[in-house]
């Protein structure tokens, strides 16, 4: 399937091929995006106009976001402070087609589409660019991210494998948390959140600069109990970032940044095995190098992920059956680093094309004596991406990528698309893509035992978890047309889009009357369409409201089978007044699904079935900021209040397996000094 693709892609034709990459002959800017319109004739009182998001992760550099080559979304700093969420999770959930699952208090999971699961591990998250993805794992601690939330300027989402650019993960998509330069964080920041079911946030960010050189030091603290037992903890954690950058020049600087994210406990992820790993603690420390001038950046980093952990049952199953090494040990010992150096260059072919192209290599090891020998691997990327301006309405984007992995056979991952203006303020989007996600060293090397603890015919000895050496990646084939158009003088956007996704060998595990097994799936498609309205209705009310439908069909077998909601819908509106107050409401209506369960549940008769029934998830935030200054460095100084209340509605599960969520309310308070 995938060289048919690809022949398609580069039937344009090619300046040459060599180690199997192949280079687009022509390239091209984007488009430049309508300006919108000019409201400095307007009446008095007549209120402004959207503008229109810059966002640089479609293509690794900025451009207008109706002009990108993929379907992306933007959470702002003001989505993030309006909504009073705690986490980033809570925040994605207003994107259509994201898929967010909250399992425990601690354990989350996002992807897209119809693709989320237990232990999701289809989506590429970064901070900055650098990948927070734990790659021997395949999994994101999204309650261990490296950043506070007063810290992040903007989050870039991409729906849809962008593997062209990034390489593998990159399956699903991107979320791209992007922080705030320590220019625009100048001072000192503070804010403290707590409440109900001990729910605490706190944070603190101090950034400023002498001469050349400019510093940001952040710090937080947060927790929260579990849902299902409100007198124990289900998350703690300690996080510490430093960032300094040197200003070498109008177009060039050098960054060093580095921290750390301690975490313990924190109650899961869940498996599909179902088995939870509670009370680890889990230690996620980086460091980061990188160089950047205009059209080149050269960046190398290190991540580490050290947890040690115990691995009870899930609580249905605690009294049945128990996870350990294969020594019968069940304090398990994870070591895991990923050593990354990535370079890109991109430069301006006349005057209607560009031409980028990159490489990066990467090493990562595992250790676990819950594997069954120390893991390595080694990837090298390369790749190109080609723009051209066919015509002044029509933009060409296409991308090859050529990754080596010294676990698998090299892949090829194009990508081609088309932007098309037919009017000012206008688009549509055509894009095809294809993704990979390799396996795991986990995946590969597993080595755990589950063990009866009571006397069972179907269950009667310790049945070995295995992974497997010869799993071939996931691979995801994307087709998607877009609209987006802007209306009354830029005060509402319309965005549409419909997709295809077939998916093949999705890794899942195989259950034996004697052993699970991982090993590959068969094929699974999913096509559905997104629709989506965002208004400025006056001066101090805006509001959106999206839907999403999708179905799955050719659906594997197994743990590997997809699950997801049919249907989703978000709504919500805004207001700001010029005496300070502020209001928020967010609704997310989200249909049943229906989701594949261990067989260790119906063994033991504590199955709670595989459906998790349709829910409505409200949200309210109210905030007064009741002081407001200049600051001599050039900066707004503000105090703001607030109270945010999560679930206001009925309680619910979002996974069969997962804790019963309630409602949660908390207060705030924010100072910029």
């Amino acid at each position: 399937m995938v060289p048919a693709v690809l022949a398609h892609f580069l039937r344009a034709g090619t300046t040459g091929c060599g180690l199997g990459l192949c280079v687009l002959a022509w390239s091209a800017p984007t488009l430049a995006a309508p300006e919108p319109p000019n409201d400095s004739a307007s009446p008095p009182g007549v209120f402004s106009f959207i503008e229109e998001e810059t966002v640089s992760t479609a293509i690794r550099r900025e451009q207008p976001i109706s002009q990108a080559p993929s379907n992306v979304y933007v959470i702002t700093a003001e989505d993030i402070r309006q909504s009073g969420a705690p986490d980033v999770p809570t925040i994605l959930r207003r994107i259509p087609g994201l898929e967010v699952m909250q399992v425990t208090g601690a354990d989350f999971n996002v992807s897209v589409r119809g693709n989320n699961q237990l232990f999701a591990n289809k989506m590429l998250v970064l901070v900055d660019g650098r990948s927070v993805y734990i790659d021997v794992q395949g999994f994101v601690f999204w309650k261990g991210l490296p950043v506070t939330l007063p810290e992040i300027k903007q989050i870039e989402v991409i729906k849809g494998p962008v593997a062209a650019l990034y390489g593998f993960n990159a399956f699903d998509g991107v979320v791209n948390i992007i922080t705030k330069s320590p220019e625009e964080m100048k001072g000192t920041t503070l804010q403290a959140g707590g409440g109900e079911i001990g729910t605490v946030s706190t944070s603190a960010v101090h950034a400023g600069g002498a001469g050349n050189l400019r510093y940001r030091i952040s710090g937080g603290y947060e927790q929260n109990h579990q849902w299902r037992d409100r007198d124990e903890l289900a998350f703690r954690s300690y996080k510490f970032n430093s960032q300094t950058d040197y200003v070498l020049s109008d177009r060039s600087k050098a960054s060093l940044s580095g921290g750390l994210v301690y975490m313990n406990p924190h109650d899961g992820p869940m498996v599909g095995a179902g088995s939870s790993i509670l009370n680890p603690a889990v230690k996620l420390p980086y460091a980061n190098l990188s160089y950047e001038n205009q059209g080149f950046f050269l960046r190398t980093y290190w991540n580490g992920f050290f947890a040690d952990t115990a691995a009870p049952s899930h609580p249905l199953l605690h009294d049945s059956v128990t996870v350990t090494d294969p020594s019968g040990n069940s304090e398990l010992r994870f070591r895991g680093n990923t050593y990354n150096v990535e370079g890109q260059h991109s430069t301006q072919i006349g005057e209607s094309g560009r031409l980028t192209y990159g490489i990066n290599y990467r090493y990562n090891t595992f250790s676990c004596n819950c594997i069954s020998t120390y893991g390595d691997e080694h990837r090298l990327g390369l790749y190109v991406q080609g723009e051209w301006a066919v015509f002044p309405t029509v933009n060409v984007i296409g991308g090859l990528r050529y990754d080596l992995h010294s676990q698998i056979n090299p892949t090829y991952s194009p990508r081609l698309a088309v932007v098309y203006t037919p009017i000012p303020g206008h688009t549509v989007r055509a894009q095809a893509s294809v993704g990979y996600r390799p396996p795991t060293l986990f995946e590969s090397h597993q080595d755990a035992r589950i063990t009866p603890l009571v006397s069972n015919p179907f269950f009667p000895v310790s049945n070995p978890v295995l992974g497997s050496r010869n799993l071939q990646p996931e691979e995801i084939l994307s087709y998607e047309l877009g609209y987006q158009g802007w209306y009354f003088r830029h005060r509402v956007r319309v965005r549409a889009d419909l997709f295809f996704n077939r998916t093949w060998d999705l890794i899942g595990q195989e259950s034996t009357p004697t052993v699970v097994r991982t090993v590959n799936s068969g094929k699974t498609g999913v096509y559905g369409a997104e629709v989506g309205v965002e208004f400025q209705a006056t001066s101090w009310l805006t509001g959106f409201a999206n839907y999403s439908i999708q179905e799955i069909e050719k659906n594997t077998i197994g743990h590997a089978r997809r699950g997801a909601p049919q249907s989703k819908v978000n709504a919500g509106l805004r207001g700001e007044w010029e005496n300070g107050l502020s209001g928020d409401i967010v609704l997310h209506h989200v249909g049943p699904a229906q989701y594949p369960i261990a067989q260790s549940f119906d063994i033991f008769g504590v199955s709670p079935g595989n459906r998790a029934d349709s829910y409505t998830l409200l949200n309210l935030r109210t905030g007064y900021r009741f002081w407001e200054q200049d600051a001599p460095a050039g900066y707004r100084q503000s105090a703001e209040i607030a109270v945010s209340v999560f679930n206001v509605l009925d309680d619910h599960r979002e996974h069969p397996l997962g804790d019963l969520i309630s409602r949660r309310i908390m207060a705030w308070l924010t100072l910029r000094l």
